[in-house]
Protein backbone atom coordinates (compact mmCIF):
# COMPACT_ATOMS: atom_id res chain seq x y z
CA UNK A 1 0.00 0.00 0.00
CA UNK A 2 2.92 2.30 0.62
CA UNK A 3 3.85 1.51 -2.86
CA UNK A 4 0.47 2.43 -4.22
CA UNK A 5 0.30 5.76 -1.89
CA UNK A 6 3.80 7.34 -3.14
CA UNK A 7 3.51 6.43 -6.80
CA UNK A 8 -0.28 8.08 -7.03
CA UNK A 9 1.37 11.16 -5.05
CA UNK A 10 3.91 11.73 -7.36
CA UNK A 11 2.03 10.99 -10.69
CA UNK A 12 -0.83 13.67 -9.66
CA UNK A 13 1.94 15.75 -8.87
CA UNK A 14 3.42 15.22 -12.14
CA UNK A 15 0.41 14.93 -14.37
CA UNK A 16 -0.47 18.75 -12.20
CA UNK A 17 2.81 20.03 -14.19
CA UNK A 18 0.38 20.19 -17.22
CA UNK A 19 -0.95 23.88 -15.41
CA UNK A 20 2.31 25.08 -15.68
CA UNK A 21 0.78 26.38 -19.11
CA UNK A 22 -0.88 28.88 -17.01
CA UNK A 23 2.09 30.97 -16.45
CA UNK A 24 2.26 31.58 -20.45
CA UNK A 25 -0.64 34.15 -19.25
CA UNK A 26 1.88 36.13 -17.07
CA UNK A 27 4.77 36.16 -19.30
CA UNK A 28 5.66 37.39 -22.61
CA UNK A 29 7.89 35.52 -24.97
CA UNK A 30 11.17 36.84 -24.35
CA UNK A 31 10.97 35.83 -20.75
CA UNK A 32 9.43 32.34 -21.37
CA UNK A 33 12.14 31.54 -24.10
CA UNK A 34 15.04 32.42 -20.90
CA UNK A 35 13.59 30.45 -18.37
CA UNK A 36 12.98 27.71 -20.70
CA UNK A 37 16.74 27.60 -21.44
CA UNK A 38 17.31 27.41 -17.48
CA UNK A 39 14.61 24.77 -17.30
CA UNK A 40 16.05 22.61 -20.22
CA UNK A 41 19.48 22.77 -18.93
CA UNK A 42 18.54 21.89 -15.54
CA UNK A 43 16.67 18.86 -16.64
CA UNK A 44 19.62 17.49 -18.87
CA UNK A 45 21.20 17.05 -15.35
CA UNK A 46 18.07 15.71 -13.71
CA UNK A 47 17.88 13.19 -16.17
CA UNK A 48 21.27 12.21 -16.66
CA UNK A 49 22.46 12.22 -12.58
CA UNK A 50 18.93 9.97 -12.18
CA UNK A 51 20.43 7.32 -14.76
CA UNK A 52 23.39 7.63 -13.62
CA UNK A 53 23.38 8.18 -10.12
CA UNK A 54 20.41 6.21 -8.98
CA UNK A 55 18.89 3.61 -11.93
CA UNK A 56 21.73 2.32 -13.35
CA UNK A 57 23.99 1.46 -10.32
CA UNK A 58 20.25 -0.16 -9.00
CA UNK A 59 20.02 -2.36 -11.42
CA UNK A 60 23.43 -3.49 -11.43
CA UNK A 61 23.00 -4.58 -8.13
CA UNK A 62 21.26 -7.61 -9.53
CA UNK A 63 23.83 -10.38 -9.85
CA UNK A 64 24.96 -11.60 -13.40
CA UNK A 65 22.58 -8.60 -13.96
CA UNK A 66 25.53 -6.98 -16.88
CA UNK A 67 23.56 -7.98 -20.21
CA UNK A 68 20.33 -7.72 -19.35
CA UNK A 69 20.91 -3.85 -18.22
CA UNK A 70 22.52 -3.02 -21.70
CA UNK A 71 19.78 -4.63 -23.30
CA UNK A 72 17.81 -2.66 -20.79
CA UNK A 73 19.51 0.46 -21.66
CA UNK A 74 19.53 0.15 -25.39
CA UNK A 75 15.52 -0.87 -25.25
CA UNK A 76 15.12 2.48 -23.48
CA UNK A 77 16.97 4.63 -26.15
CA UNK A 78 14.58 2.78 -29.29
CA UNK A 79 11.37 2.91 -27.67
CA UNK A 80 12.04 6.69 -27.73
CA UNK A 81 13.46 6.64 -31.12
CA UNK A 82 10.28 4.81 -32.28
CA UNK A 83 8.21 7.71 -30.63
CA UNK A 84 10.24 10.18 -32.68
CA UNK A 85 9.96 8.55 -35.89
CA UNK A 86 6.77 7.14 -36.00
CA UNK A 87 4.47 9.86 -33.70
CA UNK A 88 6.39 12.73 -35.16
CA UNK A 89 6.82 13.79 -31.40
CA UNK A 90 9.42 16.15 -30.75
CA UNK A 91 10.66 17.38 -27.70
CA UNK A 92 10.44 21.04 -28.73
CA UNK A 93 11.50 22.68 -24.98
CA UNK A 94 12.02 26.06 -26.38
CA UNK A 95 9.55 27.09 -28.99
CA UNK A 96 10.84 28.39 -32.12
CA UNK A 97 8.84 28.61 -34.65
CA UNK A 98 10.59 29.42 -37.13
CA UNK A 99 13.01 26.66 -36.72
CA UNK A 100 11.34 23.83 -35.94
CA UNK A 101 8.26 21.84 -37.71
CA UNK A 102 5.16 21.99 -35.22
CA UNK A 103 2.66 18.89 -35.23
CA UNK A 104 -1.07 18.89 -35.94
CA UNK A 105 -2.81 19.49 -32.51
CA UNK A 106 -3.62 15.99 -32.79
CA UNK A 107 -0.53 14.58 -33.39
CA UNK A 108 1.14 16.66 -30.42
CA UNK A 109 -2.19 15.57 -28.26
CA UNK A 110 -1.71 11.66 -28.92
CA UNK A 111 2.11 12.38 -28.65
CA UNK A 112 2.02 13.96 -25.81
CA UNK A 113 -0.43 11.38 -23.97
CA UNK A 114 1.93 8.24 -24.79
CA UNK A 115 4.98 10.50 -23.63
CA UNK A 116 2.95 10.98 -20.76
CA UNK A 117 2.11 6.89 -20.47
CA UNK A 118 5.34 5.87 -20.35
CA UNK A 119 6.17 8.30 -17.73
CA UNK A 120 3.79 6.98 -15.81
CA UNK A 121 5.05 3.57 -16.29
CA UNK A 122 8.23 4.40 -15.52
CA UNK A 123 7.04 6.02 -11.98
CA UNK A 124 5.29 3.33 -11.15
CA UNK A 125 8.01 0.69 -11.15
CA UNK A 126 10.31 2.60 -9.72
CA UNK A 127 8.12 2.51 -6.30
CA UNK A 128 8.54 -1.14 -6.85
CA UNK A 129 12.10 -1.00 -6.68
CA UNK A 130 12.29 1.16 -3.76
CA UNK A 131 11.20 4.21 -2.11
CA UNK A 132 14.75 6.44 -3.11
CA UNK A 133 14.50 5.47 -6.52
CA UNK A 134 10.81 6.63 -6.88
CA UNK A 135 11.31 9.87 -5.48
CA UNK A 136 14.58 10.72 -7.72
CA UNK A 137 13.11 9.74 -10.49
CA UNK A 138 9.99 11.04 -10.32
CA UNK A 139 12.15 14.39 -9.95
CA UNK A 140 14.20 14.10 -12.83
CA UNK A 141 10.83 13.36 -14.78
CA UNK A 142 9.39 16.52 -13.22
CA UNK A 143 12.46 18.68 -14.12
CA UNK A 144 11.82 17.56 -17.84
CA UNK A 145 8.10 17.93 -17.82
CA UNK A 146 8.37 21.51 -16.86
CA UNK A 147 9.64 23.23 -20.18
CA UNK A 148 8.02 20.29 -21.75
CA UNK A 149 4.69 21.40 -20.90
CA UNK A 150 5.59 25.08 -21.91
CA UNK A 151 6.36 23.43 -25.54
CA UNK A 152 3.13 21.68 -25.55
CA UNK A 153 1.02 24.96 -24.57
CA UNK A 154 2.90 26.84 -27.27
CA UNK A 155 2.78 24.24 -29.92
CA UNK A 156 -1.39 24.31 -29.52
CA UNK A 157 -1.71 28.23 -29.22
CA UNK A 158 0.44 28.28 -32.73
CA UNK A 159 -1.95 25.73 -34.04
CA UNK A 160 -4.67 28.06 -33.43
CA UNK A 161 -6.89 26.83 -30.05
CA UNK A 162 -7.31 29.06 -27.02
CA UNK A 163 -5.59 29.70 -23.89
CA UNK A 164 -8.20 27.84 -22.17
CA UNK A 165 -8.62 25.22 -24.93
CA UNK A 166 -4.36 24.30 -24.97
CA UNK A 167 -4.80 24.24 -21.46
CA UNK A 168 -7.63 21.74 -21.19
CA UNK A 169 -5.50 19.57 -23.99
CA UNK A 170 -2.43 19.91 -21.89
CA UNK A 171 -4.72 18.39 -18.61
CA UNK A 172 -6.00 15.43 -20.61
CA UNK A 173 -2.86 14.43 -21.89
CA UNK A 174 -1.55 14.56 -18.46
CA UNK A 175 -3.91 12.43 -17.25
CA UNK A 176 -2.25 9.15 -19.52
CA UNK A 177 0.63 9.15 -16.68
CA UNK A 178 -2.12 8.31 -14.05
CA UNK A 179 -2.88 5.52 -16.54
CA UNK A 180 0.11 4.25 -16.99
CA UNK A 181 1.05 4.24 -13.38
CA UNK A 182 -2.24 2.27 -12.44
CA UNK A 183 -0.94 -0.10 -15.33
CA UNK A 184 2.77 -0.08 -13.84
CA UNK A 185 1.74 -1.42 -10.60
CA UNK A 186 -0.72 -3.73 -11.15
CA UNK A 187 1.52 -5.66 -13.58
CA UNK A 188 4.95 -4.86 -11.11
CA UNK A 189 2.79 -6.69 -8.50
CA UNK A 190 2.19 -10.33 -10.82
CA UNK A 191 5.39 -10.11 -12.68
CA UNK A 192 8.75 -9.89 -10.74
CA UNK A 193 11.03 -9.35 -13.16
CA UNK A 194 9.08 -6.07 -14.31
CA UNK A 195 10.28 -3.42 -12.00
CA UNK A 196 13.99 -4.53 -12.24
CA UNK A 197 14.13 -4.31 -16.06
CA UNK A 198 12.01 -1.46 -15.98
CA UNK A 199 15.22 0.22 -14.41
CA UNK A 200 17.51 0.23 -17.52
CA UNK A 201 15.26 1.19 -19.91
CA UNK A 202 14.17 4.00 -17.78
CA UNK A 203 18.16 4.53 -17.88
CA UNK A 204 17.77 4.23 -21.70
CA UNK A 205 15.01 6.97 -22.17
CA UNK A 206 16.48 9.20 -19.96
CA UNK A 207 19.64 9.21 -21.44
CA UNK A 208 18.47 9.09 -25.30
CA UNK A 209 15.43 12.38 -23.87
CA UNK A 210 18.60 14.21 -22.86
CA UNK A 211 21.55 13.40 -25.05
CA UNK A 212 19.54 13.44 -28.16
CA UNK A 213 16.63 15.87 -27.51
CA UNK A 214 17.58 18.32 -25.27
CA UNK A 215 21.62 19.05 -25.68
CA UNK A 216 21.05 20.02 -29.06
CA UNK A 217 18.14 22.57 -28.33
CA UNK A 218 21.08 24.14 -25.84
CA UNK A 219 23.29 24.63 -28.85
CA UNK A 220 21.33 27.13 -30.63
CA UNK A 221 22.47 29.54 -27.90
CA UNK A 222 26.35 30.92 -28.90
CA UNK A 223 27.05 33.70 -25.94
CA UNK A 224 29.35 33.04 -23.64
CA UNK A 225 27.32 33.74 -20.57
CA UNK A 226 24.38 32.00 -21.74
CA UNK A 227 26.63 28.54 -22.63
CA UNK A 228 27.81 29.42 -18.65
CA UNK A 229 24.66 29.57 -17.24
CA UNK A 230 23.45 26.22 -18.99
CA UNK A 231 26.34 24.07 -17.24
CA UNK A 232 25.81 25.57 -14.45
CA UNK A 233 21.89 24.19 -14.75
CA UNK A 234 23.46 21.17 -15.97
CA UNK A 235 25.86 20.53 -13.32
CA UNK A 236 23.17 22.10 -10.53
CA UNK A 237 20.66 19.45 -11.66
CA UNK A 238 23.15 16.68 -11.16
CA UNK A 239 23.78 17.74 -7.95
CA UNK A 240 20.21 17.96 -6.88
CA UNK A 241 20.34 13.83 -7.78
CA UNK A 242 23.87 13.42 -5.86
CA UNK A 243 22.16 15.52 -3.05
CA UNK A 244 18.81 12.99 -2.90
CA UNK A 245 21.47 9.65 -2.95
CA UNK A 246 23.44 11.23 0.22
CA UNK A 247 20.55 12.19 2.24
CA UNK A 248 18.74 8.46 1.39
Amino acid sequence: METWFYSLISVVAVSGISLVGIFVFLLNDEKIKKISLFLVSFAVGGLFGDAFIHLLPEAFKKPNANFMVSFGVIIGVLIFFVLEKFLRWRHCHVPETRTHHHPLVGMNLVGGAVHNFIDGLIIGASYLVALPIGISTTLAIIFHEIPQEFSHFGIFIHSGLSKKKALLFNILSALAAIVGTLISLFVGGRIGNFASFMLPVTAGGFLYIAGSDLIPELHHETKISTSLWQLFSIILGVGVMAALLFLG
